[in-house]
């Protein structure tokens, strides 16, 4: 994969982490505070955990740190998979933001890629 296609994949990422946060404040309870700053996601949650989200361009992947530890993520086949084998980006998004925020959240990967 060359630069310019990783930097396209993870915007859109990116991107669609963002608007599935307004998604997720408009249609539930939740209280995401979700700030960019470049090449990296921050949600912060009503409890004040957090989530980072953040590009590693050199290695053309994703890294993401929540409570629960860290995971890094290369896409393949049209998808962002943990490099580790540990699954796909938003299955573990969901998972982990529904840890730390006490509710049911998705963060669907459909449209993405």
């Amino acid at each position: 994969m060359t630069d310019p296609e990783f930097m396209d994949h993870a915007e859109r990422l990116l991107a669609a982490v963002e608007a599935h946060c307004d998604r997720i404040n408009d249609e539930t309870e939740a209280d995401i505070d979700n700030q960019r700053v470049g090449g990296m996601v921050t949600l912060v949650f009503a409890n004040a955990s957090q989530i980072v989200i953040n590009l590693q361009k050199p290695l053309h992947e994703v890294w993401l740190a929540a409570r629960a530890g860290g995971y890094h993520y290369r896409f393949v086949d049209g998808q962002w998979m943990d490099t580790k084998g540990d699954g796909e980006f938003y299955a573990n998004l969901s998972r982990q933001a529904s840890t730390q925020s006490g509710l049911s959240l998705v963060f669907p990967a459909a449209g993405e890629g």
